[in-house]
């Protein structure tokens, strides 16, 4: 009997790693709640408290599993077709290479800065952001700081 609860407990975690990497519309996934719902009341039919380790034991492992595939997934030949790889800071297309080579240009606001608005810098409107302060419409600003897609002003 014990082997049965093991066996079905096992075939469930099993089964919720199939389901992340075999795109079944769910019936894997059924397949292992019935596995391991299964084997939870094949435990509570031997005795109360074989089935308790048993609730206990699926409410730690089976998060586990299922994070654990999540994070595997990624790294898989299925994974790497369906994701696409995002922008980033790093390679340039998150960031607008205008912007780079603002820092200590003057500009004026045109947006009020609450702290973001917008001001025009080297004719051109450019989203900035204040160190916090509101800065009114109309006042003159000096970029500080430009970081990845950030411009960072104060009041001149």
């Amino acid at each position: 009997m014990a082997t049965t609860i093991i066996l079905l407990f096992a075939a469930g975690l099993v089964l919720i790693i199939a389901e992340v990497f075999i795109p079944s519309m769910g019936l894997l996934g059924l397949a292992a709640a019935l596995c391991i719902i299964g084997s939870i009341g094949t435990a509570f039919y031997q005795d109360s408290a074989t089935g308790i380790k048993m609730l206990v034991a699926s409410a730690v492992l089976v998060p586990l599993v299922m994070t654990f595939g999540i994070k595997l997934f990624p790294s898989t030949p299925m994974g790497k077709k369906l994701l696409v790889k995002g922008y980033s800071f790093e390679d340039g297309t998150a960031v607008d290479r205008r912007d780079e080579g603002l820092e200590g240009k003057n500009g004026i606001v045109e947006a009020a800065l609450r702290p973001a608005g917008i001001a025009r810098i080297e004719d051109r409107r450019v989203d900035v952001v204040s160190r916090g302060e509101m800065i009114e419409r109309g006042e003159a600003v000096i970029v500080v700081e430009v970081s990845g897609n950030r411009v960072i002003v104060a009041k001149a």
